[in-house]
């Protein structure tokens, strides 16, 4: 199944033509476009105008067989729920995913193929699948490369841990920290992971000092023309704009550029040499209605973008929305080139058919054709990737079960009335240990200096988004108060990094104010904070909304809380991105991130080996008696988890993205990215 990873001619035999006609006039170029929309919405493969429909006879041009997936996210034996169903052309439905049926469907659309290129425009791995996640997401990469992954555009995700981690890690295979518990694992083979046979790249992610790309911003395939002749096609990359102001893949050391003049740029510098195809992968998407294999009313930044971009782009690969589409549009010229996303979670797989001229080395537009195909579970399943996908489910299984501690009682999510409790106290706790760590050397997040944090705040049911703490920590019957591995991931966030950031006292006591509001019910709302073992505050339950906290009754380390101060606060990337409905830390500076949440909770439930309970005594509320503890604090609403069309939970990284307050809540065209 694997082919060798190389930028040299793939597949067998080239077709030997001496010359190539000129392709169909302007004008009745024009007129076939005018059909497009017809077919399109119909659900039938997109053509780029009538001449499409016999391209396969063109043997005068050279068949270039272009497959891409998008945002697997490490799902390898395919999506669950209502996400395993998609629609087609009619209305017609199909159960679709899985890495095992995906390489039988790839087998198939390769054979006979001279010229084919398999790749996809981001979020391969990291994100929500235990089975991959709880090894680093080495999974995906030895199931990818089973595939025979040509190369692959990075999207946000791919920076979830650092831009080291997925250059010397995920690439080369370079194992840190602790082979065999956080890399470095026996794959299906038994051998320790290796690295992906395939490159990643990205022309607009760049080093916040310097500017320097992370990775290589584009590249060169070589195709078989006739009579041994290499014709090149160029691949631009680009990663969604802002990926790094997201919460997972928040980096204090990284940019990103703008997308249309990256693109164009590196167009320009393609066609410099000599590269006359090209085509943009890129790891931002749009909505284009509900059926995978047509296209209609798109809408979102890939649209924007893709009516604006260098007309020297052939095709436009799109990711990043969990969408499925399958459209031609115009370019700024009114030439049609394809516009595509392949769903999610290994849904689909598009195909695109292109043409080259071999004498010029130019993409025939006119014949270019682009098919979804459903990743349907009705095959054989291929039986390498099946062995890959088993090996790996029974590997977690065990993982999840395994011991990494213990508690000495229950650990709850269970709140008094001032809306305390053992897991939220916990999660302040491990925030404000793992902001007290400086992370490795071989960790190339950051740009300002490690400063260890003076206290954590950890929301524990927000206004919008989702509580960060997720989960109890009860230890099963007869297990002498064991915590589990798969207990402990669980159990707190969704996969955030913990930053800790720099902010005023005036700050800290706004964002304590903040836990209060009014709804439009009149009924006082209180979404409280978990506050770090170090940290005891009171307010005023007689107190207006805005006016609850006296500074000089928050203490830290035993000393009152001072206004005109800086504070080095720990707390998860979502809180200080506003999305959990605390915008007074959102002015933050200097942040620096330590490693995400569910992994570095799961090192600290190791280093303290033995939990216990917390006192609840870290809040107190004065004029309670006025009128009882509970009015007192106001109304505790956990927030709604939202879920899949059958009724089953959408992931926690997802929900908490779907429900976010602050910049990530916009809606484009009623759609919301999940990630």
């Amino acid at each position: 199944m694997t082919t060798p990873r190389s930028t040299s001619p793939h597949n067998a035999r080239a077709p030997q033509p001496s010359s190539a006609p000129a392709g169909p006039g302007r004008r009745t170029f024009l007129t076939a476009l005018g059909a497009l929309a017809t077919t399109t919405a119909l659900g039938v493969p997109a053509y780029a105008s009538e001449a499409a429909r016999d391209a396969a006879t063109a043997t005068e041009y050279i068949d270039v067989q272009l497959l891409n997936i998008s945002d697997l996210h490490g799902y390898l034996q395919g999506p669950t729920g209502s996400d395993s169903v998609i629609r087609g052309n009619g209305g017609k439905t199909y159960t679709v995913g899985g890495v095992a049926a995906m390489g039988t469907h790839l087998e198939r659309l390769r054979e006979g193929r001279r010229n084919s290129l398999f790749f996809a425009p981001g979020d391969l791995f990291s994100g929500w699948e235990f089975d991959a996640a709880a090894f680093s997401d080495e999974p995906t990469i030895e199931a990818l490369n089973r595939l025979g992954m040509d190369f692959a555009t990075a999207g946000n995700h791919e920076f979830d841990k650092s831009p080291a981690h997925l250059v010397q890690h995920m690439e080369r295979g370079r194992p840190f920290p602790v082979v065999g518990q956080d890399t470095g694992f026996p794959d299906s083979t038994g051998r320790r992971f290796r690295g992906a046979d395939f490159p990643y790249y990205s022309a607009n992610v760049v080093r916040t000092r310097g500017g320097r790309t992370v990775l290589p911003p584009y590249h060169v395939e070589w195709v078989r023309g006739p009579h041994g002749r290499r014709i090149p096609i160029g691949f631009i990359h680009l990663t969604v704009v802002g990926a790094e102001l997201m919460p997972n893949s928040f980096h204090p050391g990284l940019k990103t550029l703008d997308d249309i003049g990256t693109v164009d740029r590196c167009a320009k510098e393609l066609k410099r040499r000599g590269v006359n195809a090209i085509v943009l992968s890129m790891h931002d998407g749009a909505v284009a209605g509900a059926d995978f294999n047509s296209g209609s009313n798109p809408s979102g930044p890939a649209y924007e973008l893709a009516l604006k971009v260098s007309p020297d782009i052939d095709a436009i690969v799109t990711g990043h929305w969990h969408t499925r589409f399958n459209m031609m549009l115009p370019d700024p010229n009114g030439v049609p080139r394809p516009f595509v996303e392949a769903g999610f979670h290994g849904q689909v797989i598009n195909e695109i058919n292109l043409r080259l001229d071999p004498r010029t080395g130019r993409v025939v537009r006119e014949l270019t054709v682009s098919t979804s195909h459903p990743n349907t579970r009705d095959v054989t399943p291929h039986p390498g990737l099946k062995a890959v996908a088993d090996y790996w489910a029974g590997q977690a299984a065990v993982r999840e079960r395994s011991r990494i501690g213990g508690t000495s009682a229950p650990l709850t999510r269970t709140r008094n009335a001032l809306g305390q409790s053992t897991m939220g106290d916990l999660a302040a706790d491990w925030l404000l240990w793992a902001a007290r760590r400086p992370v490795p050397s071989y960790d190339d997040s950051n740009i300002h200096r490690y400063a260890p944090a003076d206290l954590a705040l950890a929301p524990i049911a927000p206004k919008v988004g989702q509580s960060f703490v997720r989960g109890d920590l009860i230890p099963a019957a007869g297990s002498d108060g064991a915590v589990s591995f798969g207990q402990a991931w669980r159990a707190i966030g969704y996969g955030c990094p913990t930053v800790c950031a720099t902010v005023t006292g005036q700050q800290v006591h706004d964002a304590l104010e903040q836990q209060w509001s009014t709804g439009p019910d009149g009924v006082l709302r209180f979404a409280p904070l978990a506050v770090s073992g170090n940290v005891r505050y009171a307010f005023d339950a007689a107190g207006a909304v805005g006016d609850r906290v006296d500074p000089s009754d928050v203490r830290i380390d035993g000393a009152p809380l001072r206004l005109d101060r800086d504070y080095r606060v720990a707390a998860a990337s979502y809180t200080f991105l506003g999305m959990d409905g605390f915008p007074a830390l959102s002015t933050y500076r200097e942040p620096y991130r330590h490693p995400r949440d569910f992994e570095s909770f799961i090192a600290h439930v190791r280093d303290r080996r033995m939990l216990k309970p917390s006192a609840l005594d870290r809040v107190t509320a004065k004029n309670a008696g006025l009128r009882g503890a509970a009015a007192a604090a106001g109304r505790i609403t956990d927030p709604p988890t939202p879920v899949r069309e059958d009724g089953s939970p959408l992931p926690a990284a997802v929900a908490a993205i779907l429900t976010a307050g602050g910049p990530h809540a916009r809606l484009h065209g009623g759609h919301r990215p999940p990630c």
